[in-house]
């Protein structure tokens, strides 16, 4: 299992959105089926990892396939964007 870690400046990197789908060994940070804002992270990327903002407000990193990604519609996205 991959472990999970924290940078201050990831925030500033292009997101996306993904869906969880798995959270075996995260039951308080991630939950089934619910979208989560994600950071594009070419280090983690590389390592088969996501950065994920999850239910603590803060962004870390959780195995890929824990997510499935997904296009929003534009104004679902801008509504995302609009709450951070």
């Amino acid at each position: 299992m991959a472990r999970v870690m924290k940078a201050g400046t990831a925030r500033k990197k292009p997101r996306y959105f993904g869906i969880c789908i798995k959270n075996r060994g995260y039951p308080a940070s991630l939950e089934t089926r619910k979208i989560y804002e994600m950071l594009a992270d070419p280090w983690a990327a590389a390592r088969g990892l996501v950065r994920v903002i999850d239910e603590s407000g803060e962004d870390y990193l959780y195995p890929e396939i824990y997510f499935a990604r997904i296009e929003l519609p534009s104004k679902v996205n801008r509504l995302f964007a609009n709450s951070a």
